[in-house]
């Protein structure tokens, strides 16, 4: 019903910078928030930014400063531009969307895009 599609993953040297972009299609009434989680190897997967309807935006501790959410409500689109980038930010990162479809309000995740940080 909906479906996520992520890019913008790779690798890069560490203090370097990626924009990881989802865009969300399908049966889509609304969209509630998105947001970017990722998971490191041996790792439970963490919210790192996320970004409500109205603009609002989280981040994780780690990645305040270096990391910045927006969000483009035209195409449904949303954006992680991540700057000095660290090695410990190596991990898949996967796009997360509340959205309505008719009646019903549900999660809906991309498949993943891989980071990595290393010289």
């Amino acid at each position: 019903q909906v479906q996520l599609v992520e890019s913008g993953g790779g690798l890069v040297q560490p203090g370097g910078s990626l924009r990881l972009s989802c865009a969300a299609s399908g049966s889509i009434f609304s969209i509630d928030a998105m947001g970017w989680y990722r998971q490191a190897p041996g790792k439970q997967r963490e919210l790192v930014a996320g970004i409500g309807s109205d603009g609002s935006t989280y981040y994780a501790e780690s990645v305040k400063g270096r990391f910045t959410i927006s969000g483009d409500n035209s195409k449904n689109t949303v954006y992680l531009q991540m700057n000095s980038l660290k090695p410990e930010d190596t991990a898949v990162y996967y796009c997360k969307t509340k959205a309505q479809v008719g009646l019903r309000s549900s999660d809906y995740w991309g498949q993943g895009t891989q980071v990595t940080v290393s010289s």
